[in-house]
């Protein structure tokens, strides 16, 4: 019998209180030991959805994802391997409020505690790991972090089989399921602002997302194939409006029109280019890639980029 990975996420979820770092750590009743949030992948999740999904159960607190800070990898007494993928997680202060956490009989208290603290408390060598990972972002002075979000629209009507103007290619029935499987993903990373091309593809890939956050849609033609293809294409426009305001937005366009798109944000960033934007923006319909850039400093570079693709 074949070793099965179990997959699980979760976070370092991380506040300010009177200017000193904490971090929260979770006391188990069962296991009576003190570790970071974190649970299994629900089928058909995605890991991001899964991690913020997890610290809200285990804490009552909803969080959305900053930076990614480690995967962590051990032998379950069952001998599978189990993955654990890991991001930083502010808790705002209304957030905690609203948590109606009480002791169960999965999780008996919550602890917050300043990271050197939490260092000593911490019962697995994997948690210690993953959290000295996030204070080395914070020696770095990056902490707080937004994302600019870029997403290939879902699968369309081939070219070859439609007869009307391209920008009207609707989406295949895939093309559909993967609108939907994005929505979650997407606002674990706190996505707000929507900006789509206009092409239909487009739109109606993002469409779901806008009504989950019941707010409309941004169409802007400068990152539109058509625009791309005649030249008239500025991705570099709307990047840099993106990044001034400092705020999570999703951007949706077309293959052809990605590399520009990471290409301009690298610069508004002072990023170093490299081969991991060629990576991130080749990207499958429906999936997605999330530059996470400081709050205080955007300019100084993008802190972490992953991709995500939909499981449709």
């Amino acid at each position: 019998m074949t070793d099965t990975a179990v997959y699980a996420a979760g976070g370092v979820v991380w506040r300010m209180v009177d200017a000193k770092l904490h971090v929260l750590m979770i006391h188990r009743t069962r296991y009576r030991d003190v570790t970071l949030p974190k649970g299994k992948v629900d089928p058909g999740e995605m890991l991001a959805e899964t991690a913020v999904r997890e610290i809200r159960e285990e804490t009552g607190i909803r969080v959305a994802l900053g930076v990614p800070v480690g995967i962590s990898k051990y032998r379950l007494p069952s001998k599978r391997t189990k993955i654990v993928h890991y991001w930083a997680a502010e808790a705002t202060e209304a957030a905690i409020r609203a948590s109606a956490f009480v002791p169960n009989k999965e999780i008996a208290a919550l602890e917050w505690a300043t990271p050197k603290r939490a260092l000593k408390r911490l019962s697995y060598p994997v948690d210690i790991e993953i959290l000295e990972n996030f204070l080395k972002l914070v020696d770095e002075g990056i902490l707080g972090t937004f994302p600019l979000i870029v997403l290939r629209h879902g699968k369309a009507v081939d070219r070859e089989n439609w007869e009307g103007a391209d920008t009207d290619r609707p989406l295949t029935s895939r093309g559909r399921k993967q609108a939907n499987a994005v929505v979650g993903p997407l606002l674990a990373f706190g996505a707000r602002k929507i900006i789509s091309s206009p092409a239909v593809r487009c739109v109606k890939t993002v469409k779901p997302l806008a009504a989950s956050l019941a707010r409309s849609i941004d169409r802007s033609p400068l990152i539109s194939q058509d625009a791309w293809e005649e030249g008239r294409s500025d991705p570099r426009t709307v990047i840099g409006q993106r990044v001034r305001a400092r705020k999570a937005a999703v951007l949706c366009s077309h293959g052809p029109v990605l590399p520009d798109i990471l290409s301009e944000l690298a610069l508004a960033t002072g990023t170093l280019r490299g081969s991991y934007l060629g990576s991130a923006s080749a990207l499958e319909t429906g999936a997605f890639s999330v530059a996470h850039l400081s709050v205080d400093n955007p300019g100084s570079g993008i802190v972490a980029i992953e991709t995500h693709i939909p499981k449709v």
